[in-house]
């Protein structure tokens, strides 16, 4: 059995109960070494098998958790991703690269949009869009299209991996796209380091948000142009009639 384990943002407190016990049962437990650090210092995992890897291995990694699976056959295996291994996670490719050699089952964790909402307030009642600013698998002239669609449609927009070493102006960018649409007072607010012990957030507006220096560890959530700020909380009512 192969388990691809959503790890929710970080926190053990975090995990769901199917989460935990998928890792009590595996006996190898792959996964880049960001998200092994996360885990490894549970109780629960004190005697298992930790198989850290870096970054841009993804397919690699795939393969070394099949392989482990096939010859392991008495064995369960674990690949775990933060968040929910299904957005933006291992999920799909594992399942590619599995193709029914070996059982998978994929173990959902709460994503980046769910936990910041969560901190944030209640941003995300109404209609949203998911969109990752990072342009690593997917052009940067088609994140554009797809920033100015979501803001023309007037989506609560959550944005993923808003800048990078490598792209350090790609969340100016991004919100300069949306100001094409929305307005500069839209409420707005990112959370770093969801779910951990360093744990930060802001609540401003789109304008505001424009200039903040944002990282990998960041999740940003943009307003629609019903959402307001109240008791420092962003909330986007349900619905548009009263």
């Amino acid at each position: 059995m192969i388990f691809v384990i959503g790890l929710g943002p970080g926190g053990q407190d975090d995990m769901t109960p199917r989460a935990v016990n998928a890792l009590e049962r595996s006996d190898i437990i792959c996964g880049y070494v960001t998200y092994i650090d996360l885990i490894k210092d549970f109780d629960i995992l004190k005697a298992k098998d930790l198989r850290p890897s870096g970054m841009k291995h993804e397919a690699e990694r795939c393969r070394e958790v099949l392989q482990l699976a096939l010859d392991n056959p008495d064995k369960n295996i674990a690949l775990v991703s933060s968040g929910d291994p299904g957005v933006y996670g291992m999920a799909g490719l594992m399942l590619e690269i599995a193709d029914n050699k070996v059982e998978v089952e994929i173990i959902p964790g709460g994503t980046a949009a769910n936990s910041a909402a969560a901190v944030l307030g209640a941003p995300l009642m109404h209609d949203f869009a998911i969109i990752s600013l990072s342009d690593l698998l997917t052009p940067k002239e088609l994140i554009a299209k797809r920033l100015a669609a979501a803001a023309q449609a007037d989506f609560v927009i959550c944005l993923y991996n808003p800048a990078s070493h490598g792209r350090p102006e790609h969340f100016k960018w991004a919100c300069d796209i949306l100001l094409n649409h929305k307005s500069p007072d839209t409420p707005a607010g990112w959370v770093s380091n969801i779910g951990r012990k360093d744990q930060n957030y802001k609540i401003m507006t789109l304008k505001e948000i424009r200039d903040e220096k944002l990282d990998m560890f960041c999740t940003a959530v943009i307003g629609n142009s019903q959402t307001k700020i109240k008791n420092n909380k962003m909330i986007t009512p349900r619905g548009y009639l009263n």
